[in-house]
């Protein structure tokens, strides 16, 4: 709707300053020549809007103009009282600082709007952890935090996994981000961009050298690309292997990265056949824990390694006295 625009382009003018219409057309999602209009429509109606040509040009407010924006619809109230990463602000060290601007919006509110707003956030909950993933060790994220926003170079004390001593690396940081309450810093390291979990790093300290990022690269879009790689990164070891139904809906629920493709079932239809993209046959290993109800095919190697290691648990407990 134009009222849900021109309040739109209000509040961006207001928080950003000076801004070119053809950002604000691409974010809005309409032409230029639409926000044209729309600016003639905001300065019809006594708002002080005006606009700069030039390379550097846009279109701004006249300095000093604020206007207390309250008009907020009963979705979008209700929206942002479902805090979908209340584990984020407790790591930032922002939980007290995130209490009090949802005050400050509650007394913003329009009155109808105010009753739902405060039961979403008694109604919905969301946890952002993983079932049994266990007690993570305490994350300096503040210090990271104040790093990436310094616009310096950082250098790091950084143990990468199945390493035992750290090593250093001097980055460009572009952002941090949190997946599944695990924190990752995203920077470029030699112009290459990176993930470091912020749990592995154990020092990190600002260099004398302004930030180096690289033109028109945002942290979303890095953050789409690693992801990307990590999500998609193809395993050097096809497992061919039948899952009992029984335990299916727990092997897909665990395995889902590594699956190539939808199970298949057999014609007794107890079995289905599945194949997994995974590092190395000694990963095979962790499928003991299917006892009998997972069975793998192929390769042989990893057979050998369920062989070897099923063995060694046989060994292991029938050294106790048999009753």
């Amino acid at each position: 709707m134009k009222s849900d625009r021109l309040l739109s382009i209000l509040l961006l003018l207001q928080t950003r300053g000076l801004v070119p219409a053809t950002e604000l057309a691409e974010r809005l999602e309409v032409s230029v020549r639409t926000i044209y209009r729309d600016i003639e429509a905001l300065s019809a109606s006594g708002v002080p809007v005006y606009a700069e040509r030039g390379r550097h040009g846009g279109i701004a407010l006249l300095p000093g103009f604020r206007t207390d924006v309250t008009g907020l619809t009963a979705d979008e109230a209700r929206a942002l009282f479902v805090l979908a990463a209340e584990g984020a602000h407790t790591a930032l060290g922002l939980d007290e600082a995130l209490g009090s601007a949802l005050r400050k919006v509650m007394a913003a509110l329009p009155e109808p709007h105010r009753p739902a707003a405060e039961l979403t956030s008694r109604r919905i909950l969301v946890d952002p952890v993983r079932w049994m993933s266990g007690p993570r060790p305490a994350v300096d994220v503040a210090e990271l935090h104040d790093a990436v926003f310094a616009d310096r170079r950082l250098r790091l004390d950084y143990r990468h996994s199945g390493t035992g001593t750290p090593r250093t690396y001097t980055v460009d940081p572009y952002g941090l981000v949190v997946k599944a309450g695990v924190w990752y810093l995203v920077a470029d390291r030699d112009g290459v961009p990176r993930l470091f979990r912020a749990d592995r790093v154990r020092r990190a300290t600002l260099a004398d050298e302004a930030v180096v990022r690289r033109p028109g690269v945002e942290l979303a879009d890095l953050w789409d690309t690693l992801r990307r790689q990590v999500e998609e990164r193809p395993g050097r070891v096809r497992l061919s292997l039948r899952v009992h139904r029984s335990r299916l809906d727990l092997f897909v629920r665990l395995h889902t990265g590594a699956l190539t493709g939808e199970p298949c079932p057999e014609e007794s239809g107890e079995w289905l056949r599945a194949e997994l993209a995974v590092d190395s046959v000694e990963w095979a290993r962790s499928l003991l824990s299917f006892g009998p109800n997972v069975e793998v095919l192929s390769p042989p190697g990893a057979r050998d390694v369920l062989a070897r290691h099923a063995a060694a648990v046989v060994a292991l407990y029938g050294q106790a006295d048999a009753p």
